[in-house]
Parts: C-alpha cells; sequence; structure tokens
C-alpha cells in the first residue's frame, strides 16, 4: 500500500556506514508505523544498506533514485539517493577516513534537499567524529555541521524523550572552556531557541527550568566563585520580565528529577554532560536529538555509531524510528 502524498518527505542520512546506521535504518524504514506518518529516503549507500538488511534477515527491496522525486513509496521498499562514496568491502566497526567523507557528503546532500524544499526535514543516522576528522572535515558534530552547511551563525542542541526535554547552552566543547563560554547572552538565546522549539509542538506556555553550573547551584556563592550570579541570573530576570515561565539557575539534580516527574517540559543544561547524563538514562532508547534554531528541521537518533555491534544485526532502531516521527510531527506543525 502507498503511503499518502500528504505525509512529510524526510531526507535520512545513513551517518557512517562502518557503524550501526544502516541497521536502524533499514530496521526503521520496515517498520509498519513509519509510513503512516513519513516519506523517507535515504542518502547514502544502497548497497551497504543491502548487506545491513542480510545482517538483519530481512530482505527489503532497495532501490537507487536519482531524486526526491522518482521515489516510490510502498510496503518494503527503501528509496536510496547513494553518490556511490562507499567501496563493497568497507568493515563494520573500523574507523575509515572514507567512511568519514561520505557521511559528511550525505549530510551536505540532504541538507541541500532540505534547502530547496526538495524535502521537509532531515534526520541523521550517527556519524563518527574520529573518521569525519581523518576525511578532513573538522567539525565536533552533526549540530555545527548543518549551522555551516546552512550558513546559521548559532544552533543548539535539544534532547527529546517521553519524559525530558534538553536543550544545551554549550556542547562539544571541553568543561573548562563551556564555562568560560556560558555568558548572559547566550543563555538567554538558548532560553529563547528552547522556548520557541517547545511551543512549535504545541505547548502554548513552556514551563522551563535552568540548570546552575556548580554542585547545588552555587549554594548561596558556597561552591565556585558567582559563576550562577554572573552568567545565569541575569538571561532568567530578563526573560521573567517578559512573562515567560522560566526558573532557574536551579540544582542540576533537582532540575531533572522535577522534569522527570513533569514539573518542566524543558531543561536547560549548561553544558555537554549535564544534560546528556539523565536524559541517557531516563529514555536512551527513544531519545531523539534535534537541532535548534536551523532553517529546516533536522532530527537525529541520541546514539553513536556503536562500532562494537556493527554488523552483528542487535542495534535497536527505536530511536530511529522517534526521531522520524519528532521529524515528521515538526514538519507539519511548522507548516513545511
Amino acid at each position: 500500500m502507498s503511503t499518502s502524498t500528504r505525509t512529510p518527505l524526510i531526507a535520512v542520512t545513513m551517518g557512517d556506514g562502518a557503524g550501526v546506521g544502516p541497521e536502524v535504518i533499514v530496521g526503521a524504514l520496515l517498520a509498519p508505523e513509519t509510513a503512516a506518518f513519513c516519506r523517507p529516503v535515504v542518502i547514502g549507500d544502497a548497497a551497504r544498506l543491502r548487506r545491513a538488511a542480510g545482517v538483519l534477515g530481512v530482505r527489503p527491496e532497495v532501490v537507487t533514485v536519482p531524486g526526491v522525486g522518482e521515489a516510490v513509496f510502498e510496503a518494503g521498499r527503501i528509496n536510496v539517493i547513494d553518490p556511490g562514496l562507499l567501496p563493497e568491502d568497507l568493515p563494520w566497526g573500523k574507523v575509515s577516513p572514507v567512511a568519514g567523507h561520505a557521511s559528511y557528503e550525505y549530510v551536505r546532500l540532504a541538507g541541500e534537499l532540505a534547502m530547496s524544499g526538495d524535502v521537509q526535514a532531515i534526520c541523521t543516522a550517527p556519524l563518527n567524529k574520529e573518521a569525519l576528522h581523518a576525511a578532513g572535515h573538522v567539525y565536533p558534530g552533526h549540530t555545527e555541521l548543518l549551522a555551516h552547511l546552512t550558513g546559521t551563525e548559532e544552533v543548539s542542541m535539544m534532547l527529546s524523550t517521553s519524559k525530558v526535554k534538553v536543550i544545551h547552552v554549550t556542547t562539544h566543547i571541553g568543561l573548562i572552556d563551556a564555562v568560560a563560554r556560558i555568558e548572559p547572552g547566550l543563555v538567554e538565546r538558548t532560553i529563547r531557541r528552547g522556548e520557541a522549539a517547545i511551543r512549535g509542538s504545541g505547548v502554548a506556555r513552556p514551563r522551563i527550568g535552568v540548570c546552575g553550573i556548580n554542585p547545588h547551584a552555587g549554594e548561596n556563592g558556597l561552591f565556585g566563585y558567582g559563576e550562577e550570579e554572573e552568567k545565569i541570573v541575569p538571561a532568567v530576570e530578563r526573560l521573567q520580565a517578559e512573562g515567560m515561565d522560566v526558573h532557574g539557575p536551579l540544582p542540576a539534580d533537582t532540575a531533572f528529577f522535577l522534569a522527570g516527574r513533569g514539573d518542566y517540559d524543558l531543561i536547560v543544561a549548561m553544558y555537554h554532560d549535564q544534560g546528556h547524563g539523565p536524559v541517557k538514562i531516563l529514555g536512551l532508547e527513544a531519545g531523539v536529538n534535534i537541532t535548534v534554531g536551523l532553517p529546516v528541521i533536522r532530527t537525529s537518533v541520541d546514539h553513536g555509531t556503536a562500532f562494537d555491534i556493527a554488523g552483528k544485526g542487535l542495534a535497536d532502531a527505536g530511536s530511529m524510528i522517534e526521531a522520524l516521527r519528532q521529524a515528521a510531527e515538526l514538519s507539519s506543525a511548522r507548516g513545511v
């Protein structure tokens, strides 16, 4: 049965071909529920997807198409735009500059399709940063790469699970550098991006909790050197004065406990591990990474290339299914 032409077209990038990306894509695109909410077109390698299908013990029809307009959406069929960048004998679970370059090209092509309006969203399988860098593409990750490709000056990473959503003020930099980079303007802009994203998902007035930097959010100067008062409080007070339902700075452990029981729609984390740790405990199997602030919609699985299990048929497609679902929902909410 054909998928409705009213569902969003989504470019699905294959990520690093040596990782679990091909497997989770095959698993997600063959899941019956996926066809109900989107029309996915893979930007990747057709032969690699067939090999992934083999390790999963399934036999989809993997069809190479020249463009999105030529894709046909039927049960059991996977449409692929294949630039022909991977060797057939690429080993599973090994860092490869060839695979790193291919992962970059998949994202670049998907970005072009999204910017031109040929697809309504991008959904990315994981790339490997070491392989990406070995290929000469020195970006910390998808978030920064897509910002560069779309000419966007500043974006934020949001992690989304059924229990909690977290947006990060800083992401792929060292902790000392993160503390130095945090300042009221960046905190304010991050909260605004997060609030707009949550409103875009259907929450009329999001409740937002903002984490501190130090243990116990500094506990009135007991820990740290006044970072909360200097770097966070001015942003929170400014947004509160505008009527935004924002609270903080809060001790991070308290903030995530409150969010887990439903008190907040969004938590603002100051640095990478402050946000990622709780999210991966609360919902890794269905976690989704959303890049907020881009001119296009981009979601991703919330896991890495998992080289240790790649090619073994063990990867769980749940996060990819959820990433596709949220990409489709964001597309519909935005009206693209």
